[in-house]
C-alpha cells in the first residue's frame, strides 16, 4: 500500500470576483503575475521546494486555463508515477452530484483521493496567495508540539486585525480561542488559511460535519476539533505574504517586484519559483526604446518607453508609446504613440494607436467602486481599444469595442464599458 507522510490539497476553485474583469474568463489562481508566472505557481513551487510531492489541486470556476497550465506537473517536477499533481474538479456521482460548496466541502468530496495515499498529515493550501514558505518547517513544528491541527498565522498591525480571522494563543503558541473579524481583537495573529491536520482528525471532522451547508474550515471543521479538545497550535510566519484578492493589492504586489531591492525576490537560487514555460524568443528592445525599473517577459518587443512596469511574455509596445506603473499581460499588443498610466491590461488585448489610458481626474467607478479604484484603469482579456481613444481613471473596458462606443472618442474616469457578456 502507498504511504505518504504528508500530502497537500490546494484549493484553486475560487472565482476571485474582487479582481473584476480579470477573472471573468479565468480562475483567480490562473491570473498572470510578475510577467511570466501565474498566481498558482507560488504554492505549487512551495510544495516541491518543501519536499511535498503529492498535490491535489481542487478546481471549479473557469478551470480550463488552470488545467492547461498545470498539465501533468512537469515544470514543478510533479509528474510522478506515485503522487505528483492531480487536478480534482467536482465530478458526477450516481446520486447527489454537487459543486464544491465550501472550502472544507471540496476536501470532503475528495476523501477517497486522500485515502489512496494513506497520509499521516494533510496540508491545506489556498491557490491565490503570493509567498514563499517551507512547509517542512511547519510540519516539524506540528510534530514537535504533538498538534492535531496547526494553523499558519502571521502578525498584522493591531489596527488591521479586525479584518482577519484571529487566533489567540498562550506563550507556547497553543491556540486557546478564535475570533472572526473581531471589533476589538485580543491578538494580532491572523490566520493565513494554511493548515496542517493529522489525517485521522481531519477525516473525523469532515465526516461529522458533512451535512453542514457550505462546509468551511474556519466555521465548522476547526471549531469542531477545538471543542473536542484537540491540541491546536499557531505556526508564526514572518516572511512576505500577499493576498492578491483585489485589483489594487494585485497591482501593488506586482509593483513591489520591481523595487531596487524587492522584498519578494522571484529569482533566488535556493527557492525557485517554477512555471510552465513555452520556448519563445528572447526580448527585443529597439534602439529608440527606453526601459527603466521594469520586468520584461520573454518574446516581448519594446519600441517605446517603459517605466516601473511589469510586462508579460510576447507583448508588443509600439513606437512613441510611454507605459508607466502598469501591468501588461501576455501577448497583448499596444500600438504607436500611446500613453498608459497605472493600467492593468489582461492577456491578448489589442490597444490601437494614439490611445490614452488612465488620464484625467479620479472619479469613483459608476458600477463597482469597490473593485475599480485607486486610479487604476483595467482592460479585460482579448479586448480591443480602437485608435485615438482616451480612457479615464477607475474605469474598466471589456470586449471588442469600436469608435462608435465612445462619445467624442472618450470614456471619462469612473465609467464602465463592457461588451459581449463579460463581467
Amino acid at each position: 500500500m502507498i504511504k505518504k507522510e504528508m500530502i497537500a490539497m490546494l484549493l484553486a476553485g475560487g472565482q476571485g470576483s474582487r479582481l473584476g474583469i480579470l477573472t471573468s474568463k479565468v480562475a483567480k489562481p490562473a491570473v498572470s503575475f510578475g510577467g511570466k508566472y501565474r498566481i498558482i505557481d507560488f504554492p505549487l513551487s512551495n510544495c516541491i521546494n518543501s519536499g511535498v510531492d503529492t498535490v491535489g489541486v481542487l478546481t471549479q470556476y473557469q478551470p480550463l486555463r488552470l488545467n492547461t497550465h498545470i498539465g501533468i506537473g512537469i515544470p514543478w517536477d510533479l509528474d510522478r508515477n506515485i503522487g505528483g499533481v492531480t487536478v480534482l474538479p467536482p465530478y458526477e456521482k450516481s446520486e447527489n452530484t454537487e459543486w464544491y460548496t465550501g472550502t472544507a466541502n471540496a476536501i470532503y468530496q475528495n476523501i477517497e483521493f486522500m485515502e489512496t495515499f494513506n497520509p499521516e498529515y494533510v496540508l491545506i493550501l489556498s491557490g491565490d496567495h503570493i509567498y514563499k514558505m517551507d512547509y517542512e518547517v511547519m510540519l516539524d513544528f506540528h510534530k514537535n508540539n504533538g498538534a492535531e491541527v496547526t494553523i499558519a498565522a502571521m502578525p498584522v498591525p493591531m489596527e488591521e486585525a479586525k479584518r482577519f480571522g484571529i487566533v489567540i494563543t498562550d506563550d507556547k503558541y497553543k491556540i486557546t480561542d478564535f475570533e472572526e473579524k473581531p471589533e476589538h481583537p485580543r491578538s494580532n495573529l491572523a490566520s493565513m488559511g494554511i493548515y496542517i491536520f493529522n489525517w485521522k482528525s481531519l477525516k473525523e471532522s469532515l465526516l461529522a460535519n458533512a451535512k453542514e451547508p457550505n462546509l468551511d474550515f474556519g466555521k465548522h471543521v476547526i471549531p469542531y476539533l477545538h471543542k473536542k479538545g484537540a491540541p491546536m497550535y499557531a505556526y508564526e510566519f514572518n516572511g512576505y505574504w500577499k493576498d492578491v484578492g483585489t485589483l489594487h493589492s494585485y497591482w501593488e504586489a506586482n509593483m513591489e517586484l520591481i523595487d531596487i531591492v524587492p522584498e519578494f525576490n522571484l529569482y533566488e537560487e535556493y527557492w525557485k519559483i517554477y512555471t510552465k514555460s513555452v520556448s519563445i524568443a528572447p526580448q527585443y528592445m529597439s534602439s529608440e526604446s527606453v526601459v527603466a525599473r521594469s520586468i520584461i517577459g520573454e518574446g516581448s518587443e519594446i519600441y517605446g518607453q517603459v517605466y516601473n512596469s511589469v510586462i508579460g511574455t510576447g507583448v508588443v509596445i509600439g513606437k512613441g508609446t510611454v507605459v508607466r506603473d502598469s501591468i501588461i499581460m501576455n501577448d497583448t499588443v499596444i500600438g504607436d504613440n500611446c500613453e498608459i498610466n497605472m493600467g492593468i491590461i489582461a492577456e491578448n488585448a489589442v490597444i490601437g494607436n494614439n490611445v490614452k489610458l488612465g488620464v484625467g481626474e479620479e472619479v469613483d467607478n459608476d458600477t463597482a467602486p469597490h473593485i475599480y479604484n485607486h486610479g487604476l484603469v483595467t482592460i479585460g482579456e482579448k479586448s480591443v481599444i480602437p485608435d485615438g481613444v482616451s480612457i479615464g481613471k477607475n474605469s474598466v473596458v471589456g470586449g471588442i469595442t469600436e469608435a462608435s462606443d465612445y462619445k467624442d472618442m472618450n470614456l471619462p474616469s469612473g465609467k464602465t464599458l463592457i461588451k459581449g457578456g463579460e463581467q
